[in-house]
């Protein structure tokens, strides 16, 4: 017999990247008592590793419930950038109901449009929260016409379209029901998650089910598996079976050690889990995200929702550079091949290939972004390898080449319209619309294959000198859009392993941007600045001055060098040509050319 558990209700905060979604979850933590008075609490408490605090943004998505009255409200914070999108598909699966944050001046943008589909598309019923209502250009009449234009053009039926629409200030702590005036507090949100996200429903006398929709990982417990009881109950010390649907013949029996439900930022155990919780369980070694835990006489796997596939593709080799091994403490092909799989254990948007060569791995994700994070976690953790230039993906689909296509949205003052349209144009970009926006910006619509926008992001942030904002949102697949005129730029490569000395540098920089700085070590075939012209150019930055007896007037003057461009993670995967690596260590990050020896490149290019 199916019953209701009024007692809990399961919700995700979605929105695009930057509208408030982690400081609304403080918020709701923070005035539902979940932190004593006194407690000191940092900001944006959910992004709890360091990449996440360092860029502002969340990349993985965490579980975190609080109690209001007596329902126990479990929420998901999920990340809002494009490339982690498939942090968001699979969480969905836990939930009865999303909160929509939407920025009370931008409106919905490219990733809310992604993330409302996926809602709509698991016919989740939605609570539209504007936020950053305090914002003094706050325009939240024309955000809510906006957002209703979103739902009609997703498809959305009347009853999703009859969605609450609260107004809130996460910075402040405040929410009400109207656009004018804010209560003290956000009782209100609290209410309409109660009245309007339904309780789970579920039988509690049938064989219980787990649909694992997370894996964390303990250095102490092994893996741990976070899913939501789909029916049933389930205690610790439990027999139980792993079974997937894709795979229903390859069951694994294994034993419930232990079993928590989320309480603020904690994990409590508890011995027995109910119908509609969400829990944490281990001693499941070997569980895999989309595996259902079932009772042993009854193995019926659940369905899985099936994750976009990547678009972007790297290869991560072993380092072979002079300065190999130097900084690493994990520098082997075997220690590079058993991470990168690992990670295939938490990440579900992540592919990994084994290729021709032992040394070598193909690494397929969502975006640049989605595979620069995995490689500055892999560097933080004392990894050493080198990276290749991103790819695309190609596709034959009724016997063409096709190639992923993305949706850019841009806001620009009108004075760099013009830059912005002319290179997006030669990287095959076309536009599709353009709107007036608030406060002097137009918002520009291209259709864009995705190899266009690989390298672009730092130019444009250069062409629009860092006003402007762009986002790309993955919209299918197209006939191939031909060749796109590659860099406009050379580098300057490093003539012979030394030490660059300033002298070297000074005659070094008249031919472009440099960056190293004097006294770093250098190898020959190391990439060591730009040349604003489309070639490359040997420099010998390790050239000493030659002494003599003679002193000339001015010649003991100092030499002037320019600061040297430091580059990010990024900058160096935007920068590289197709015969170049960047090699990754954890103290730095150095361009090289894939063939280090002068004679042997020359020869290769004929």
């Amino acid at each position: 017999m199916k019953i209701k558990r009024d007692d809990i209700r399961n919700i995700a905060i979605v929105a695009h990247v930057d509208h408030g979604k982690t400081t609304l979850v403080d918020q709701l933590l923070r005035q539902s008592g979940t932190f004593r008075e006194n407690q000191v609490v940092e900001e944006r408490v959910m992004d709890s590793n360091d990449l996440e605090r360092e860029r502002g943004i969340t990349i993985l998505s965490k579980n975190t419930a609080i109690k209001y009255g007596d329902t126990k409200i479990n929420i998901i914070d999920t990340p809002g950038h494009a490339d982690f999108g498939g942090e968001v598909e699979r969480v969905l699966k836990m939930v009865n109901g999303v909160i929509l944050v939407v920025d009370a001046f931008e409106g919905p943008m490219s990733q809310t449009k992604f993330v409302l589909k996926k809602t709509l598309d698991l016919n989740l019923p939605v609570i539209v929260c504007i936020n950053k209502i305090d914002r003094p250009e706050a325009r939240p009449e024309a955000v809510i016409d906006e957002v209703l234009d979103l739902f009609i053009e997703l498809g959305a039926d009347e009853e999703q379209l009859d969605c609450p629409f609260v107004f809130a200030s996460a910075k402040d702590g405040t929410a009400s029901l109207d656009s004018e005036k804010q209560d003290e507090n956000m009782e209100v949100l609290f209410e309409t998650v109660v009245e309007n996200i339904p309780a789970p429903e579920g039988d509690e006398e049938e064989p219980f089910q787990i649909l694992i929709s997370t894996i964390d990982y303990s250095e102490y417990v092994g893996r741990i598996g976070v899913g939501k009881v789909e029916r049933g109950k389930i205690k610790v010390n439990d027999n139980t079976v792993i079974v997937n649907k894709e795979e229903p013949d390859k069951m694994k029996k294994v034993k419930i050690t232990n079993i928590y439900e989320f309480e603020g930022l904690n994990r409590v155990a508890v011995e027995e889990a109910k119908m509609g919780s969400i829990v944490a369980v281990t001693g499941v070694e070997g569980i895999h995200i989309g595996d259902t835990i079932c009772d042993v006489d009854n193995p019926e796997p659940l369905d899985f929702v099936k994750i976009s596939e990547p678009t972007i593709s790297m290869r991560f080799s072993v380092n072979n550079s002079p300065f190999a091994g130097r900084e690493g403490k994990y520098v082997t092909s075997r220690q590079l091949r058993d991470r990168l799989f690992k990670e295939l254990n938490t990440d579900v948007s992540l592919k990994v290939e084994e290729t021709e060569s032992t040394e070598s791995f193909k690494i397929s994700g969502r975006g640049e972004l989605h595979l620069s994070i995995l490689i500055e976690t892999m560097r933080r953790q004392g990894y050493e390898f080198q990276v290749s230039k991103p790819e695309v993906l190609f596709k034959k689909i009724d016997g063409k080449k096709c190639e992923p296509m993305e949706k850019v949205v841009i806001d620009v003052p009108e004075e760099f319209m013009g830059a912005v349209i002319e290179k997006l144009g030669k990287r095959k970009g076309e536009m599709v619309n353009m709107t007036q926006s608030n406060g002097g910006y137009t918002r520009l619509e291209f259709s864009i294959p995705a190899r266009g926008l690989i390298g672009y992001r730092s130019e444009f942030m250069t062409d629009t000198k860092g006003n402007g904002i762009l986002n790309s949102l993955f919209d299918g697949y197209e006939p191939y859009k031909g060749e796109i005129a590659s860099r406009s730029y050379g580098s300057l490569v490093a003539f012979e392993t030394g030490t660059a000395t300033t002298y070297g540098l000074y005659n070094a920089q008249e031919r472009g941007f440099l960056f190293i700085g004097a006294g770093t070590e250098v190898y020959g075939g190391m990439v060591v600045g730009q040349n604003p012209k489309a070639q490359d150019i040997e420099v010998n930055v390790c050239k000493k001055k030659h002494v003599s007896n003679v002193r000339s007037s001015g010649s003991d003057d100092a030499l002037k060098l320019s600061p040297p461009k430091r580059m990010s993670l990024e900058e160096c995967l935007e920068f590289i040509d197709d015969d170049e690596v960047v090699e990754v260590t954890p103290e730095n990050l150095r361009i090289r050319k894939s063939i280090l020896d002068k004679n042997k490149r020359y020869k290769s290019k004929k």
